[in-house]
């Protein structure tokens, strides 16, 4: 409707337009219809500048509008491959560090043997302790860890869409958190931890298992990349990987996000899961943080 009464209004103007003034005067009824129409254009042309004004108006507010888009795509582009070069950087950075301590060394013969033969992440758990040999000339002092209970952060940016025995879309209780969080996101450690595994485990994708206290065991699960090496004593914060995913820094749609924030926007879940002597604890008793 409102393009047909823009094309009516564009006719009109290039009809007035195209006539010359002379015929504009004159009328087959004489004098009179040509005074008459004098009238009636004298009434109606107000109205169609007032509305020419108006189109003109908003085809400058859509130019506007479009130059404002073209710079923020700019922005973000120029932020997006920012983030590549600091995820390069950051990956650079850890493979070179050499000054962690190291309270462990793995018993590569065992672990491999653990890994083949668990098959539930609570009898990998279970045996990661015998496959790890403990350095007796290392001594760290690590912060307790029981007093960390309720104000821990997730380790990565992310909400938890699914709670501790929550059944997932396939219909598994898993005594865990699922944190969904954005391709590519780092993941941090929640408190200073000892690295016990990194690497592959049964269909959980890539994980880390660190132990943050004595009996204490934080699974982290579903990582496409993982950093440091096992036995390395990591501070609060330190990165142990990043999430999977595609790197989106040239995806245009990706660019311009929706106002509901979902979609590939957070297209990865991280498995979480804290355990204590062996059995799993409900992270919402350590987690500052609720559960959608």
């Amino acid at each position: 409707a409102e393009s047909e009464r823009l094309a009516r209004l564009l006719g009109v103007l290039q009809s007035i337009e195209a006539a010359p003034e002379p015929h504009l005067l004159l009328h087959p009824e004489g004098p009179i219809g040509t005074a008459r129409t004098g009238m009636i254009l004298s009434e109606v042309t107000p109205a169609l500048n007032r509305e020419a004004q108006r189109l003109r108006a908003a085809l400058q507010e859509v130019a506007m509008l479009r130059a404002l888009q073209e710079a923020a795509v700019s922005t973000l582009e120029e932020g997006l491959q920012g983030a590549q070069a600091a995820r390069t950087e950051l990956s650079q950075a850890v493979s070179n560090r050499t000054d962690l301590p190291k309270r462990f060394t793995t018993d590569q013969e065992a672990m491999e043997n653990l890994v083949d033969t668990a098959d539930t992440l609570a009898s990998f758990a279970a045996g990661l302790m015998s496959a790890t040999v403990e350095d007796t000339s290392v001594s760290i002092a690590q912060p307790d860890f029981t007093e960390a209970q309720g104000t821990l952060e997730l380790p990565v940016l992310g909400r938890v869409i699914r709670g501790m025995g929550e059944a997932d879309s396939a219909g598994v209780r898993r005594p865990g958190w699922i944190i969904a969080t954005r391709p590519l996101t780092l993941v941090t450690l929640p408190w200073p931890a000892t690295i016990r595994y990194l690497g592959p485990l049964l269909d959980y994708g890539l994980v880390a298992v660190v132990e943050p206290g004595e009996g204490y065991l934080l699974v982290l699960a579903g990582l496409g990349q993982l950093y440091g090496e096992v036995g390395e004593v990591l501070p609060k914060g330190a990165p142990i990987g990043l999430m999977s995913g595609e790197d989106t820094s040239g995806d245009q749609a990706l660019l311009i996000s929706n106002s509901s924030g979902v979609g590939s926007e957070a297209s990865e879940t991280l498995y979480m899961e804290l355990r204590h002597d062996g059995e799993p604890v409900d992270p919402a008793q350590w987690f500052a943080v609720s559960v959608d």
